[in-house]
């Protein structure tokens, strides 16, 4: 995959440059009904499988193969209803109740307010459903056709007591279920010294990892790894001394993250003439603490998380980000809902790297439109989400852990 080249501005982020997403990314100002009005609200986990056993990672034990997100669904007066991962608990819920669309819509502003904090993806859907639109459309339709997605499910599968005597051939199975899946680029789990081997055995093996895997896939496919902050500065140059040939698409939290110790990696990379790109930034909790690396261009990709933040806080990252030529790709792990809220917003904006696939389903949910081939998802152009619940599975499945009506 090749490096997008940077646009070549000089405006920097200072105080001037918080500048609110939809003045830059929407298109014609919508016009929903102001008037539906929401009458009940729905609370439930939706329960999600993953195709394989996620091993672990350079902090965490076993990942498993289960996951979940909870979720809202939100009912009114005119018969259209908004589902979507939300995290809110029944107290903030209920005050949705008797609210109308107008009130929870910032027209002017085009974003969303009320009792759900970031969680607003089920207003979004309610929007889009009460206009006929697909989210993406809402927040710009300025990205592709076809959001570019990576698989980054190679968790440390070689530690699994079940693949220990035949790792080799475990990590290329794995390989091949993604490509199969429609990937065409993976991101790779490193940082074994970190907490499970001896560190130069992990270092060892994290090398040998990455180079079987290139050498299975190909070199037409995109590979990043991924430490999570399993080394240092130093260790990172080693890792990459000798897996940087091997021409890595992205590195991501190689180390705790601080402005000087990225542009002095950053500064090692362009000296070995290598176009790897800098990912960080999931672990952190507001989005002011991304100004300073956006700021430096300490970064080249910005990886808030998608459900930390919510629809508003990514696209205002991505404003940021944008007249410095850096790019956004949300961390995702452990959700499907967050994956679909992703490629709306890959679809959205014109500064999206690629979007976080983890292997997760459900029969509870139809998500029909959402296609991966060739590495590339496809967002269906159904209003909202694109997204429904199977009826009879739902009522089979699901207890929901609050049903309140106004």
């Amino acid at each position: 995959m090749n490096r997008r080249t940077f646009l070549q501005q000089s405006t920097i982020i200072g105080a001037a440059a918080a500048t609110c997403w939809p003045a830059t990314n929407c298109t014609a100002a919508a016009k929903p009904d102001k008037k539906i009005k929401i009458t009940r609200v729905i609370g439930f986990v939706l329960r999600t499988r993953r195709s394989k056993i996620a091993g672990r990672n350079s902090r965490l034990d076993v990942h498993g193969d289960r996951s979940g997100d909870r979720m809202l669904w939100i009912k009114t007066d005119k018969g259209l209803d908004g589902l979507g991962a939300c995290r809110a608990n029944k107290t903030a819920a209920a005050k949705l109740l008797g609210k109308t669309l107008g009130e929870l819509y910032d027209e002017k502003n085009q974003r969303m307010k009320g009792p759900l904090g970031a969680a607003t993806m089920p207003l979004w859907d309610l929007l889009g459903k009460s206009l006929g639109q697909p989210v993406y459309k809402l927040l710009g339709g300025k990205g592709p056709d076809r959001v570019p997605v990576y698989d980054g499910s190679i968790y440390f599968a070689d530690l699994l007591p079940r693949y220990t005597a035949k790792w080799q051939d475990r990590f290329k199975e794995e390989i091949d279920m993604g490509l199969k899946d429609g990937h065409r680029a993976f991101k790779i789990k490193i940082g074994r010294g970190a907490k499970w081997m001896k560190r130069a055995d992990g270092d060892r093996r994290d090398v040998e990892v990455v180079r079987l895997i290139r050498k299975h896939a190909g070199a037409d496919v995109a590979l990043g790894v991924d430490a999570n902050n399993g080394y240092d500065l130093a260790g990172t140059k080693r890792f990459m001394d000798q897996a940087g040939p091997l021409k890595l698409a992205f590195t991501e939290e190689m180390f705790d993250e601080t402005v000087e110790q990225c542009l002095d990696y950053k500064k090692y990379l362009a000296a070995k003439g290598w176009k790897t790109l800098l990912a960080d930034g999931e672990t952190q909790g507001k989005l002011d603490a991304f100004k300073p690396f956006i700021k430096s261009r300490a970064m080249d990709v910005l990886q808030a998380d998608m459900k930390r933040f919510g629809i508003e806080g990514i696209l205002t990252e991505a404003a940021w980000a944008r007249p410095q030529g850096i790019q956004i790709a949300p961390h995702n792990w452990g959700s499907l809902l967050g994956y679909y809220m992703q490629l709306h917003v890959g679809r959205a904006i014109d500064n999206f790297y690629m979007a976080e696939h983890d292997p997760l389903s459900t029969d509870v949910l139809i998500a029909d439109g959402y296609e991966r081939k060739d590495g590339r998802s496809s967002v269906p152009d159904k209003p909202g989400f694109g997204l429904a619940l199977h009826k009879a599975n739902f009522a089979a499945q699901i207890k929901p852990t609050f049903d309140l009506r106004a």
